[in-house]
């Protein structure tokens, strides 16, 4: 390694750290401090745009997220939510996409946080963020063993339990997890580009083969959102766009960070917009915007395929069966390497014990934070599969469960996040007497937090809603409250770090900086 944020001191003492300095014998990085980065030049544009674009599982929110939206809320006017949640995230983007180029941190969230509001607020959101990504991740287990086990049912004639290709899924994920970003990202993108390509081929074909109604543009009309279900639809809609935030997390495996990561950002949250927005357009189109709400209360997340059934065949809606899983796979593997960079970045700052926050000799991946969420995983998926077995009326409860309970538990988390590094951007920036030159990037960031905090107080006040709990069960309360006490123990952590190790939560958020700083001081004494 040449690059300075993973060499150590070429002198033998003790660093400012109070942790030993490691002789390299004449400029060449020992091991130990390649394992406190992870490998630079890894990715380029499109490695990283893949990997990002991946999260949002572009397939899964068309057959599920959509349908499930019509349905639920019976608000016609979804694909405008999505322009209007695609303005409100490339607001977000203008700050977000200014702070990375000054902190490169595979802990991106709360290394931002960190940065503007504190190192005790850092320590909240990294706990944050570590539980929302996990949430997520084993959401996307369940709905997953779900889909390939009645795949198996449908086509093989094999009766599988769900569990059994969700742990399946599992420990593969977590053994791509051990090997090199690059590879991950040729998978993720082999994935990607198919899925997309067969959605766009659905969208022509119900453009060329509408409803009664014609081409309507009526699912844009402002109109149509009038209602008490907006705010809730917003919580179903954004979801479908978490993902986009990632870029960040690998800016310590870019070449440029400073460049690629902005450029990968609004690429993402543009071209996730617009697809989306279009996409959504499409399924109106296809029944009619008067029987749009009809069509997907009765077919559910198999709006999609009856749609594709009728006009592109069913060789075609195989293939989409098919797609569907592996695009799954595909975010599965994403949010996988997440959680796996939040565990290295927190576990290198003392906010995870040290062994997560040193990388694999072979891959420079990760490796204790990919085997941290492999067996969260397994926990949960596990435990849900014991559930499983208990007669509860209905069979499929416990893994439809797992996917709306992660799934929702995730998105609180990070649309909590977002609109705390808003803040955190407009502190940074205030701070360093930069708030004049950066003053239309505040504005945005003000703007988007504002926006972000609206649509995190309706998802905590419809969390019933959003997991299909009846207003009096508990889980409307409790499932937020994850998210509640994830933050509290983080916030009582930071508090502790700094009454007891004020240096090492003067260090929160700074990633490789810490050891660049170390080498410094070394070298000067």
């Amino acid at each position: 390694m040449t690059t300075g944020s993973s060499s150590t001191s070429s002198t033998s003492g003790t660093s400012n750290t109070g942790r030993p300095a490691v002789a390299d014998g004449g400029g060449i990085s020992t091991f130990k401090g390649q394992e406190r980065a992870l490998r630079a030049d890894r990715l380029g544009t499109g490695g990283l745009l893949l990997s990002v674009l991946a999260a949002t599982a572009p397939l899964m929110v068309v057959a599920g997220v959509m349908p499930t939206t019509f349905a639920v809320m019976g608000i016609v006017g979804q694909p405008l939510l999505f322009v209007v949640l695609g303005v409100v995230l490339v607001l977000f983007s203008v700050g977000y996409a200014e702070m990375s180029r000054h902190v490169h941190n595979a802990g991106a969230f709360y290394a931002y946080i960190s940065r503007g509001l504190g190192g005790t607020a850092g320590a909240g959101a990294a706990l944050v963020a570590l539980v929302a990504y996990n949430a997520l991740q084993v959401g996307i287990y369940g709905i997953f063993g779900f889909e390939v086990s009645g795949l198996s049912s449908t086509y093989l004639d094999l009766q599988v339990a769900w569990w059994i290709p969700a742990l399946a899924a599992v420990l593969f994920v977590g053994a791509l997890g051990w090997l090199k970003i690059d590879v991950n990202a040729r998978v993720l993108g082999v994935l990607l580009v198919i899925e997309v390509a067969l959605v766009v081929i659905f969208d022509i074909a119900a453009v060329a083969d509408p409803a009664k109604e014609g081409l309507s543009l009526h699912a844009f009309n402002p109109d149509t959102l009038s209602g008490a279900g907006v705010g809730t639809a917003l919580c179903f809609c954004i979801a479908a766009f978490l993902g986009f935030e990632q870029a960040p997390v690998y800016a310590e495996e870019t070449s440029r960070p400073h460049i690629l990561v902005p450029r990968v950002m609004f690429l993402a949250v543009a071209g996730v917009a617009v697809f989306f927005a279009l996409s959504c357009w499409a399924l109106t189109v296809a029944t009619g915007p008067s029987g749009i709400v009809g069509a997907s209360q009765k077919q559910s997340a198999g709006l999609l395929f009856f749609l594709t059934e009728s006009r592109l065949g069913g060789t075609f809606t195989d293939v989409l069966h098919i797609l569907f899983v592996t695009g799954m796979f595909a975010a599965m593997l994403s949010f996988h390497n997440v959680v796996a960079r939040y565990a290295f970045a927190m576990g290198r700052e003392g906010l995870l014990p040290q062994a997560f926050g040193r990388t694999t000799g072979a891959s420079g991946a990760p490796g204790t934070g990919s085997l941290l969420q492999t067996g969260v995983s397994l926990v949960c998926v596990i435990g849900f599969a014991i559930a499983d077995d208990k007669p509860t009326g209905d069979p499929t409860a416990p893994v439809l469960h797992l996917f709306t309970w992660g799934g929702n538990i995730g998105a609180l988390g990070v649309i909590l996040l977002m609109a705390a590094a808003s803040l955190s951007v407009i502190v940074f920036f205030a701070r360093r007497g930069a708030a004049r030159a950066q003053a239309w990037r505040l504005a945005t960031s003000a703007v988007a937090g504002i926006a972000l905090l609206v649509i995190a107080v309706y998802t905590v006040k419809d969390f019933d809603v959003l997991v299909g709990a009846g207003p009096d069960s508990s889980l409307s309360w409790g499932l937020p409250a994850i998210i509640g006490a994830a933050l509290v123990i983080g916030v009582v952590q930071g508090l502790v770090l700094r009454s007891r190790k004020p240096e090492a939560h003067a260090r929160i958020g700074l990633g490789n900086e810490a050891f660049q700083l170390d080498k410094a001081a070394e070298s000067v004494s």
